[in-house]
């Protein structure tokens, strides 16, 4: 069956119309894609810069300076798509949203982390304590496990609502005792007087990073979609192989230097093409199988009203044959 975009070229094909200057991306408005600054992300960017993505008439990454900010532009039609966790995926598919993810960046395993002041030793000592957490999914089911880990509820802390790009200020003005934050923040902290009390490795296969867009953007753009993907795992084979040249490369949009930016990917997993497909598979895929068990515990604690839909949640169809 022709997806839209070959129905046109084989029309323009038939009418002796050329395509290339009246059916394709002459009339077709660029892919954007909205994401804030996080490692897992930071391999798009990359591949811009070293020009190995389309040009902005084709595909433009739109910065954020939260998940937050990136939600509302989805919500709002003003970007295609977003860089996000599986839980706002969900989030936003329940607030009628209808995204697909076509790529998993990373799976968390030690990224994501809860850190606090000199003098808090463990999760117990959090009891009347502030803690600091932008108002997302991800940071609500962290505070949520760490205080299940500690036999804690929201009763026994104060919670402070703060946005990602507050997290340094917040920390650095003591206006919260101990912050639920990732990387570049948690990285700089962490070489400050920071302690970790709890991470990802606590909650493993929960918090997995994808490339999500509306659905119904996937046929007009499709050909955008996979050089986006190509360049992301082009910019990853650079990482692995060259990392120190990667992460001089890396080190400016993260705030790092270039060993702390080595650094932040150590608690993540880049998962290649193969693993991709694996988690991107349908029916029985890994990300199904995670979605499903992560839709019914946010609607169990109440992140969502009720589980959602995972109709067309997942497309494999964009990653390359193998890298």
């Amino acid at each position: 069956m022709l997806s839209r975009r070959q129905f046109l070229t084989a029309l323009c094909a038939f009418a002796g119309i050329p395509a290339v200057l009246t059916c394709t991306s002459k009339n077709i408005p660029p892919l954007t894609i909205a994401s804030h600054v996080w490692p897992g992300y930071e391999l798009m960017f990359l591949a811009r810069k070293e020009g190995w993505l389309p040009d902005p008439q084709e595909l433009t990454l739109v910065e954020t300076d939260s998940a937050t900010a990136s939600l509302n532009a989805l919500a709002q039609g003003n970007v295609m798509g977003a860089a996000l966790t599986l839980d706002e995926v969900l989030r936003a598919r329940a607030q009628g949203v209808p995204l697909t993810a076509v790529l998993v960046f990373d799976v968390s395993a030690g990224a994501d982390m809860l850190l606090a002041k000199p003098g808090i030793e463990t999760l117990a000592d959090l009891v009347g304590k502030r803690i600091g957490v932008e108002q997302s999914a991800v940071g609500a089911l962290m505070l949520e496990k760490a205080l299940q880990t500690a036999h804690l509820s929201l009763t026994d802390i104060i919670t402070v609502p703060v946005r990602f790009d507050e997290h340094v200020s917040a920390w650095q003005d003591n206006r919260v005792d101990a912050l639920i934050t990732f990387a570049p923040v948690a990285t700089q902290l962490l070489e400050r007087d920071a302690q970790r009390l709890f991470d990802s490795r606590d909650i493993p296969d929960t918090i997995f990073d994808v490339l999500a867009i509306r659905s119904e953007f996937l046929d007009t753009h499709a050909e955008t979609v996979r050089k986006l993907i190509s360049g992301h795992f082009k910019a990853r084979e650079h990482l692995l192989h060259n990392p120190q040249d990667a992460s001089y490369r890396l080190a400016s949009r993260l705030g790092l230097s270039g060993p702390e930016v080595l650094s932040s990917y150590q608690g993540l997993e880049l998962p290649d093409s193969k693993n991709n497909r694996k988690f991107l598979a349908t029916p029985n895929g890994d990300l199904l199988t995670v979605a499903t068990n992560l839709s019914a515990l946010m609607a169990s604690v109440g992140f969502l009203s009720q589980q959602v839909s995972l109709d067309n949640l997942v497309n494999a169809e964009f990653l390359p044959e193998e890298i």
